[in-house]
């Protein structure tokens, strides 16, 4: 018997509607051109569960039985790098025939779901002690506080490099059109080494670095570019200045430059570009370079400076947003503060985790691999001129 086609749900609200006004099956069924078995059905299940809409119906039976999810949860629980045909085949032995979509279905439902594993740094005790120094200094802080900071790094983009991902519509058998594919060629074709800043209040200066940076260079970059970038982005008085532990900002006659000009400077832990918010600005400005598909170093140089000027200050507010560090790695969507939500000694157990496994700050589009050369330069340099944001006397401008 062929399959009849459901009534709209227009169709089941009249039939109601007439049944209340007092007419009689056949007559509605007459009148609406429907069958006086449908119409009865409909009214039966109205006044059974005062809906017409259809019911949630029990479907085919699980081919997962409650013992075997919580086999399957169990195993990918304890080791999340457990591959579908693994559990297929553990399910199998158990006397369970199942494809790994059934896997990939059922460990849906219980929340899990395969990703990409994320990078982030290695880090060693020494790191997570500094990290969790860190946090618990800084959790407290008010947000004007991170209005005040310029943030910089430095950055390596390259010219055919994989500054972002391109997703492109194609038929079948149609990937290696040239519509379709992203030219590469051996080591990025080339790149050029920038320097950058920013604050909550937009972009600073950025300028290419020529040559191989040493620590005579950089306080030359910064000697030119620092405070005219806190004057542009009219800084308020006591602004706080932030760099990593590269040896290169860490080294003696670097930071007694800083303190003859009277900067103050943010203490940051060690291995730990992925809690630089400047990071997400890199990509920002990657991806925008790479629509723009420069063909050689001079126009990539170009392009680099034009659409760091073309940023809008919305997307510094947007970066700045994620501090305090803590609030954003504990934080799961309560208003209440992670201290509130739990007891403190639960909160510190929680927060030390997160310090050790912490991601990128804005979830997953942390700019910190792609600059591997700068990363691995980076000492364990945790001393800083000034320790603490709060408790900081106000810093002349040089």
């Amino acid at each position: 018997m062929a399959k009849t086609k459901e009534l709209s749900k227009d169709t089941r609200n009249k039939i109601v509607d007439l049944h209340q006004a007092g007419k009689t099956e056949s007559a509605i069924g007459k009148q609406l051109g429907v069958k006086k078995s449908t119409v009865g059905a409909i009214i039966r299940k109205w006044k059974t569960y005062k809906t017409t809409d259809n019911l949630p119906r029990s479907g085919a039976p699980r081919k997962i039985s409650l013992r075997g999810v919580k086999m399957i949860t169990r195993t990918v629980s304890k080791n999340p790098r457990t591959a579908r045909g693994d559990l297929v085949n553990d399910l199998q032995r158990a006397g369970t025939k199942v494809t790994k979509a059934n896997i990939s279905n059922t460990l849906r439902r219980q929340g899990l779901k395969s990703c990409s594993a994320r990078r982030v740094p290695l880090l060693k005790p020494v790191h997570v002690r500094a990290r969790l120094k860190f946090a618990r200094e800084h959790l407290d802080d008010p947000e004007e506080d991170w209005e005040n900071v310029i943030w910089s790094d430095e950055t390596k983009i390259e010219l055919f490099g994989k500054n972002s991902t391109c997703r492109v519509w194609r038929r079948k058998n149609a990937e290696l059109h040239p519509k379709n594919t992203i030219p590469t060629v051996k080591h990025g074709g080339g790149n050029i080494m920038l320097w950058g800043c920013f604050s909550a209040k937009g972009p600073g200066r950025l300028i290419r670095v020529t040559e191989r940076m040493n620590g005579a260079m950089y306080r030359e970059i910064l000697s030119k570019n620092l405070l005219p970038s806190a004057r542009a982005l009219k800084m308020k008085r006591g602004w706080v200045f932030q760099h990593d532990n590269d040896p290169k900002h860490t080294a003696r006659a670097t930071k007694e430059w800083l303190r003859k000009k009277h900067f103050k400077v943010l203490e940051w832990p060690s291995q730990s570009p992925d809690l630089n918010p400047i990071e997400n600005l890199w990509r920002e400005l990657k991806i925008r370079v790479a629509q723009r598909q420069p063909q050689n170093i001079t126009a990539l140089e170009e392009i680099c400076m034009e659409e760091w000027a073309k940023l809008p200050a919305t997307h510094m507010c947007t970066f700045k947003a994620r501090f305090p560090l803590c609030d954003l790695v504990l934080s799961s969507g309560s208003s209440e503060s992670p201290r509130e939500r739990m007891g403190q000694e639960e909160w510190w157990r929680d927060e030390q985790i997160c310090c050790l496994h912490m991601g990128p700050c804005h979830i997953g589009t942390g700019d910190y691999t792609g600059n591997t050369e700068h990363v691995a330069g980076q000492g364990e340099h945790a001393n800083r001129v000034k320790p603490k944001l709060k408790s900081e006397p106000e810093a002349l401008e040089p």
